[in-house]
């Protein structure tokens, strides 16, 4: 056939075989309520086709900044209690500690603990709340880490590198999905403080990818996002065409600058606050659910109101499209416990136990949690061996993180530590696998979803994870 100048001589069977491969994209856009042309859009953030299907489409995830105590949580090892006292044995090798406390006596864990659901997963009591929810946990007890301090930890934790400058996993996320929602951010982040959170806004960066892809930090308290309203005496007709005007002037401005990803993130950032003037002051809007939800969350309690509130905000924002949604709890690494575990642990636990469970619950009963994958855990655990006689060090060579919903295997546990939790034994999982893990629940293959940088195809995982299967339901 011709057209134009150019001539291309195809056979009706050349024209369907070339072509008919599109037609199984068309039909999944189609069925799925997805642009087939998302992926050559202008749009950054535009929704995209995965690579294969995954159940999950949103994630949840709650980070536990500073490392909590998988001994004293999740990961039973009577042995510490029997040893409490003496040094770590022979057989041991000696680990290199953040404060150097391998030769320090192991400290005794004072927790009571308790195997729950039909399951049988042992949980202690500093999370009474999760005993209800235990059934539907994939408890992860091999994970490792390289970051031996919490810039690294969190860092590599985030962005899969112990050094600043790569994207972070829900930058990825954002990349190779996108949002179907315009009105709100692909990718929004809640800390339960004024505090920052180890690394700053590097921790939710987007590292060489452009700057639409990066996390946007919500406030703490009942107004996470500002200046939502018009102001007074300000009708929106008059907003919009305020609104319409100083865009025309951005895009003229932009024209011949396209290469300036941070100036094009900026305009369209611009844009979107624009668009959730009208959608998001609803999707913020917590205190129009019942009594009942906010009870549930630990809204009525004042230890339990503010992780309680973002927890349930979280739902709201993946129930209207929002990608990846990333909670901190114990911003400014609170969670660290070098001394005084006890009572560090003891009013953290209290603070997050009900809004955890009352998110996994809520979930549940909207039909949400088959599609939302719920992540908990920190940058690393802590050591059996004691620090100042009431604490624990840092912990990344076997520490414990749990998913649940978005099409992972409930009421499982996945790999081991050692006796005393030191290391990982069986089952390890790197940080570059549970990111592999997390992208292949997401319906995408780490090794396909590739960002071309100088040249350099670069993947989340810098080609080192790997998809573990065994979490798959």
């Amino acid at each position: 056939m011709s057209c134009n100048n150019f001539d291309y001589h195809y056979s009706r069977r050349d024209f369907l075989l070339q072509a008919g491969g599109g037609f199984g994209a068309m039909a999944y856009a189609a069925l799925s309520g997805q642009p087939l042309a998302a992926a050559t859009t202008d749009n950054p953030v535009a929704q995209k086709i995965p690579n294969q299907f995954g159940r999950a489409k949103n994630v949840i995830w709650l980070f536990m900044e500073g490392g909590p105590s998988h001994l004293d949580l999740f990961d039973y090892k009577p042995a510490v209690n029997k040893l409490a006292g003496q040094t770590l044995p022979e057989s041991f090798p000696r680990p290199v500690t953040a404060m150097g406390e391998a030769n320090s006596p192991i400290l005794e864990c004072k927790r009571k603990w308790k195997q729950c659901g039909e399951s049988g997963l042992w949980i202690s009591d500093w999370l009474p709340h999760h005993h209800a929810i235990a059934d539907e946990l994939c408890v992860i007890r091999s994970c490792v880490s390289d970051g031996i301090n919490h810039a690294g930890g969190v860092c590599q934790m985030n962005t899969g590198a112990v050094f600043g400058g790569r994207p972070s996993l829900g930058s990825w996320v954002s990349y190779g999905l996108g949002t179907p929602t315009e009105s709100l951010p692909t990718f929004v982040v809640m800390k339960d403080s004024s505090a920052m959170v180890v690394n700053g806004a590097r921790a939710w960066g987007s590292g060489f990818m452009p700057s639409g892809h990066q996390g946007v930090l919500f406030e703490t308290g009942s107004e996470p996002v500002r200046n939502l309203n018009n102001p007074a005496g300000v009708t929106m007709t008059e907003q919009q065409g305020k609104l319409d005007y100083i865009n025309q002037l951005n895009r003229r401005h932009y024209a011949g600058r396209e290469s300036n990803s941070e100036l094009e993130a900026r305009i369209q950032s611009y844009e979107l606050a624009a668009r959730m003037q009208a959608d998001a002051p609803d999707a913020v809007d917590v205190d129009g659910e019942t009594e009942e939800i906010k009870k549930m969350y630990g809204l009525d309690q004042k230890e339990t109101e503010i992780y309680g509130r973002q927890c349930l905000l979280a739902r709201r924002l993946v129930e209207r499209g929002v990608r990846f949604v990333q909670l901190y709890s114990g911003a400014g690494s609170k969670w660290d416990s070098h001394s005084n575990i006890e009572s560090n642990h003891s009013r953290l636990c209290r603070g997050v136990d009900k809004p955890i469970a009352g998110l996994i619950a809520d979930l549940r009963q909207r039909g949400m949690l088959e599609d939302t994958l719920v992540i908990w855990g920190g940058e690393f655990g802590r050591t059996p061996m004691s620090e100042k006689g009431t604490g624990r060090d840092h912990n990344p060579t076997g520490f414990t993180m749990w998913m649940a919903g978005g099409g992972v295997k409930a009421g499982q546990t996945i790999g081991a530590t050692d006796d005393l939790g030191l290391y990982a034994v069986e089952d390890k999982l790197h940080v570059h696998d549970i990111h592999a893990t997390v992208m292949g629940l997401l319906g995408m293959d780490h090794t396909k979803t590739i960002y071309m940088h100088k040249g350099r195809p670069e993947r989340v995982d810098l080609n080192e994870g790997h998809f573990h299967r065994d979490i798959l339901a």
